[in-house]
């Protein structure tokens, strides 16, 4: 199943701007308005009430650090698998490494006291010893069914944590190098996730990022290879945060989604991005759920799908 119809979401705390994340970061923006963490808060009950009208079940969990400016993007420090594997992964830098729960099996109770049940975890934390550094569903955009992972190279997705990654979880990988302006002297787009979208019958792309020709092709054909419809979007529209997309499926009945129906979240500055037949060819897979997200998008670098950790795992 490539899209889950459950969340694990981590309340905005401490949130604000992190000058650590902000050197890898090309999209964080200084800001040092009183109101800050007022208006991520009032964002993130909008995600929340959005997520609750489309019948998509959430978890909500308090930051296991509740200073830690970046907790908001739980899906960098873990993601969960339908097999019930969850994973913890290397971050880069010490204020992301606090979020994280102190062991697997600090992991595991935590879960388990949500009314969620795991049934391994695997902790990959250790690998920043020796700089393999891979930061979950940011790093990795997983094609679940085909069991392929893509990941766009930087300081936060190292290519040996990557090809790691592959042999511990059974995934095929493919990597390639992608700046923020598309050119060899750029900086680093830092995450995969704000330049690449899977959905069950979509690939939402920014190729103008790939800096190797050879890589765009092999990117493209791969995606297309998997019968989806491919959705090219520029580097502008990648800079508005239109390719940090992830699709749900509506878990509870609701009046306008009955179970089932597929939703694609986004901020709703990446939806006033978007082309009218770039949001038609999505509409023909998923119903478009904008949120508005500005100041998260603004000072933390993230947009509403760093926001959101799927959960494959069985509940009560």
């Amino acid at each position: 199943m490539q899209s889950a119809s459950s969340v694990i979401l981590v309340r905005p705390t401490g949130f604000g701007y992190d000058p650590e994340t902000a050197a890898s970061n090309g999209f964080q923006r200084i800001a040092n308005d009183p109101m800050i963490r007022a208006q991520a808060a009032a964002e993130f009950d909008a995600l929340l009430q959005a997520l609750d009208d489309c019948g998509i079940t959430t978890t909500v969990l308090d930051p296991v650090a509740s200073q830690a400016p970046n907790a908001v993007f739980p899906n960098n420090w873990f993601s969960t698998h339908e097999d019930g594997t969850v994973v913890l992964y290397p971050m880069l830098t010490p204020s992301r490494r606090v979020e994280r729960p102190a062991s697997a099996d600090g992991m595991m109770e935590l879960l388990k006291s949500e009314g969620l049940f795991p049934t391994s975890v695997r902790d990959l934390s250790a690998w920043e010893l020796d700089g393999r550094i891979l930061e979950g569903t940011g790093s990795l955009v997983l094609d679940r069914v085909h069991r392929r992972a893509f990941a766009c190279l930087s300081p936060r997705t190292t290519e040996r944590a990557v090809l790691d990654w592959g042999v511990v979880m059974g995934y095929g990988t493919l990597t390639f190098r992608a700046t923020m302006d598309g050119t060899p002297e750029g900086q680093p787009v830092y995450h995969t996730n704000v330049l690449l979208s899977i959905g069950s019958g979509f690939a939402l792309v920014c190729l103008e990022a790939l800096i190797d020709p050879d890589e765009r092709v092999a990117v493209e054909r791969a995606l297309a290879a998997t019968g989806r419809e491919v959705v090219h979007i520029g580097l502008a529209q990648m800079h508005a945060f239109a390719g940090n997309l992830l699709e749900l499926r509506s878990r509870h009945h609701r009046p306008h989604a009955p179970v089932g129906t597929p939703h694609v979240f986004l901020s709703a500055t990446a939806f006033a991005a978007l082309r009218p037949h770039q949001r038609m060819a999505l509409e023909r897979h998923a119903r478009l759920m904008p949120v508005e997200v500005p100041t998260i998008e603004a000072v933390g670098g993230g947009s509403v799908r760093c926001m959101l950790a799927e959960n494959f795992l069985a509940d009560r």
